[in-house]
């Protein structure tokens, strides 16, 4: 282990910290999330995929960022000194829709703080769990896992393979003013999915980076255009997708999608409940 267990326990006294935060649910906001989806704008009556990501967004000064471009460590969030840090996972249900233009609180709590270690680095996986009431209602729960690893070796470059056809998929090519918007709409300021000398020099990545959570309310739309929104809806990212390369959304078994890289490596894969 690389990391002292002292440092660990430290980062295990967030477990149970939690943070309270009320806002408007803005339409205009919720619009301009389901253009960057290339989902119904008509968001008073149809709700965009994940919708709950447009809002209760971070805002962090300039100061307050990090070399990455993620806010500093420490606050809410433990400490936790890994230099990279992703989104991986998700666990989601939805109750009852959300109310475009109504007030909503989310009660956000920390659950876990794991540590692991093998033989590709240090891992340290962080469980957030977030509930999102309004109208006296639990509309959204969610438990996310983020995890923190070393910087690792570069990320080799993904080569096209020929792959066969895959029945009712969809491609789907994110460019980088793609990303940009979903960049812009969810404040995300990571520098990975923007900044393309920061992703291949610091990073070690052969290009910008797809978003995750992109990629997951992509998934979510995919598989609400064939059966409608699900009730409960969870992923786990596997790989990561780079911008300009086609991306295969497909079935994945009765009650699955996937995200599917031109290399033919699952990137990720969700499972729906209805």
């Amino acid at each position: 282990m690389t990391i002292d267990p002292g440092t660990v326990a430290q980062w295990q006294e967030w477990v149970g910290r939690s943070e309270s935060r009320t806002e408007m649910l803005e339409v205009e906001g919720l619009r301009r999330y389901a253009a960057a989806l290339g989902e119904d704008l008509d968001v008073e009556h149809v709700l965009p995929s994940l919708a709950h990501w447009a809002c209760f967004l971070p805002v962090v000064a300039p100061d307050g960022l990090g070399p990455d471009g993620h806010p500093k460590r420490g606050g809410f969030l433990p400490p936790v000194t890994l230099p990279r840090r992703m989104f991986a996972a998700s666990e989601m249900c939805f109750p009852a829709p959300l109310i475009p233009g109504w007030e909503a609180t989310r009660l956000s709590t920390i659950m876990g703080v794991t540590h692991k270690a093998g033989r590709s680095g240090d891992l340290v996986l962080v469980e957030v769990e977030h509930a999102i009431e309004q109208a006296g209602r639990l509309r959204v729960s969610e438990r996310q896992t983020i995890v923190y690893r070393d910087a690792g070796e570069p990320t080799p470059a993904i080569i096209p393979a020929d792959l066969p056809g895959v029945p009712e998929s969809v491609t789907w090519q994110p460019r980088s003013v793609d990303l940009f918007r979903f960049s812009a709409v969810t404040f995300n300021s990571h520098r990975i999915h923007y900044d393309l000398p920061y992703a291949t020099g610091e990073e070690g990545y052969p290009g910008l980076v797809v978003h995750g959570p992109f990629t997951a309310a992509r998934l979510f739309g995919f598989a609400s255009a064939r059966n409608g929104p699900p009730a409960e809806f969870a992923f786990r990212a596997a790989a990561p997708i780079f911008v300009d390369q086609p991306i295969t959304l497909a079935p994945d078994g009765e009650n699955g999608v996937k995200a599917v890289r031109c290399d033919g490596a699952t990137a990720m894969a969700a499972r729906l409940k209805y």
